[in-house]
């Protein structure tokens, strides 16, 4: 069913005047909801007490606000006294008035997906997402994090994305000039191929031309069609038009047949495919291989052995960081606030591996953070939210499993845990329950480490954020089988509900073991030793090295794209 939205330019302060503008279409009009662009109270700069006046009577509920109506955070500041109250309700600023923040998607009642990217960019801050919700500035890493929403029905972004008048016949007033955009907002634009991007500038209004978006491999017979319309503020002096009304239905398939005037996408979206880097392996974006490509015998450090490494990558060369420009983001699943969860690069397991799951299931849950350790992640909030985000990955991962196998499979992660690494990450596989069950992937990992001839053993712990190991270095494996009772008839009797019940502080199901292995500074640690435990368990000493199972991107995004769709409705990250 459609629903009618009406949106707005900067109101700059002027909010009074144009919520009662609203009032009365919404009479007439009766709209879903509302969309204040740009900046919806006065500079603090140059706020009067008037302004004051009315934040107050809005923040305590003298002002009416007819329906639903978001406000984003634009090119100023947000005053003291909103943001204290943003920060004591969840968001909602009074009653039917609600703040989409910085970086977020939100899906109204109504179904439709809003995905906003609020600020302008700060060029100072080269990597990382932003920390200070209520600035307004973002990252290029804010922009791309907000690509794990995968789609949308209407983008925001308070900037103009780069070349959006590329191809198109339709002018500004001479005395307007095109507003600078942002890269990032056009890069953010052609991954999730909205229906509308709104965006706003202080004295004009253009709507451009619509646009097609190329056919993908899933869906080679759809050109998704994006329409560009940028308001002026609703106070502007050449009477630029600042309001935008329509009507959208987010079940509405793409037409089959372009509109008259449509153009090509004015955002480049062909990439070259680009070869592997000669990185050191101990620098590998998966660390999955050896620095000498020794699978067998590990050795003692030598004691000048630091003289002949490379030096650690910083975030702008690390193959884990989304600041990284050679990231491989069609592999990205789904992307939180602090975490994100990816297909590994060449991954043990592939489509054919488990006939209940036809596509690769070998993952890797990372922090957004440039970290070699949870640990080393200095703020005590950030590390703990973090570690919080990358079980609730793994727990919505085992939910995932029970609903499609059942009880028939059972997942192992693993994580190697240095002072020295480069970027901390956990990988996941799913593996026959059975095996679990009778004890034959614990034993595994014990005799591997035997064979190796490791001078320490495994014990039976967690250890959490890693804290409490005080520095020391270590190797975690959770072993984890789901319950009898939480199965019935081969599936979960909640699966459908699965996703719904998962929540930040939600229940682990199922049972599971960890175990963990204390790693010795002078001794040299083998970095592909769970995903060669795992190769030989379940028969597939073909792929024990990563280099062994490339594939093309087009391959890869294909296979990425079948699990993020199986997995759509247990990504919590998608409702954040």
């Amino acid at each position: 069913m459609a629903s009618k939205i009406i949106v707005t330019g900067a109101v700059d302060g002027a909010f009074p005047a144009i919520l009662e503008k609203i009032a009365k279409l919404h009479s007439k009009n009766s709209f879903s909801l509302a969309i204040i662009l740009g900046d919806f109270f006065a500079s603090p700069d140059i706020a009067s007490e008037e302004d004051a006046a009315n934040i107050s009577a809005l923040i305590n509920g003298k002002i009416d606000v007819p329906l639903p109506t978001y406000f984003i955070l634009g090119r100023h500041p947000l005053p003291a006294s909103v943001i204290e109250k943003l920060e004591n309700s969840d968001d909602e600023l009074c009653p039917n008035l609600y703040f989409l923040g910085k970086r977020s998607t939100t899906k109204t009642s109504e179904g439709i997906r809003i995905v906003n990217l609020g600020g302008s960019l700060d060029p100072t801050i080269t990597a990382g997402l932003s920390k200070e919700k209520y600035l307004p500035f973002h990252t290029e890493d804010d922009a791309k994090s907000l690509r794990g929403a995968n789609s949308a029905d209407i983008l925001i972004t308070t900037h103009w994305p780069s070349d959006i008048r590329k191809g198109s016949k339709i002018v500004l007033p001479d005395t307007i000039e095109t507003p600078k955009g942002e890269q990032c907002a056009a890069d953010l634009c052609a991954a999730l191929r909205p229906r509308y991007h709104f965006s706003t500038s202080s004295d004009a209004f253009y709507e451009r031309e619509p646009f097609f978006h190329l056919p993908t491999e899933k869906d080679p017979e759809t050109r998704p069609i994006t329409r560009f319309i940028s308001l002026a503020s609703t106070n502007n002096s050449s009477k630029q038009k600042s309001l935008y009304a329509f009507s959208i239905d987010p079940t509405a398939s793409a037409p089959i047949t372009l509109p008259v005037g449509t153009t090509a996408s004015p955002f480049t979206t062909s990439q070259k495919r680009q070869r592997l880097p000669p990185q050191n392996d101990s620098y590998s974006r998966f660390s999955n291989t050896h620095q000498n490509g020794d699978h067998h015998r590990p050795y003692k450090r030598r004691r000048n052995d630091h003289h002949h490494r490379p030096p650690i990558p910083g975030p702008q060369d690390c193959f884990l960081c989304l600041s990284n420009p050679t990231i491989k983001t069609h592999l990205i699943a789904s992307i939180a606030n602090d975490t994100y969860l990816t297909i590994a690069k060449g991954p043990l397991t592939t489509p054919t591996t488990f006939p209940s799951l036809p596509f690769p299931t070998h993952l890797l849950i990372i922090p957004l953070e440039h970290t070699p350790t949870l640990a080393a992640i200095s703020a005590p909030e950030d590390r703990a939210h973090t570690y919080k985000e990358m079980q609730r990955y793994r727990r919505a991962l085992h939910n995932f499993l029970i609903a499609r196998c059942g009880d028939k499979m059972g997942a192992v992660a693993w994580e190697i845990s240095r002072t020295g690494g480069v970027h901390t990450h956990w990988q996941f596989m799913p593996v026959p329950a059975d095996l679990a069950k009778k004890g034959l992937v614990e034993a595994a990992f014990k005799v591997e480490a035997e064979n190796e001839k490791y001078p320490t053993s495994f014990r039976a712990k967690d250890v959490g954020d890693g804290v409490v190991e005080k520095g020391a270095d270590f190797f975690r494996v959770w072993i984890w089988v789901p319950k009898a009772e939480e199965v019935v008839d081969g599936r979960s009797p909640h699966a459908e509900d699965a996703a719904a019940e998962e929540d930040e502080e939600g229940q682990e199901k199922g049972e599971q073991k960890c175990l963990v292995l204390p790693i010795n500074a002078d001794f040299r640690f083998d970095l592909q030793f769970g995903r060669r435990v795992m190769a030989k368990l379940l028969g597939l000493e073909g792929r024990m090295s990563w280099r062994d199972c490339g594939q093309s991107d087009e391959e890869e995004g294909k296979e990425a794209e079948a699990f993020k769709e199986a997995f759509k409705r247990f990504d919590w990250a998608l409702e954040e």
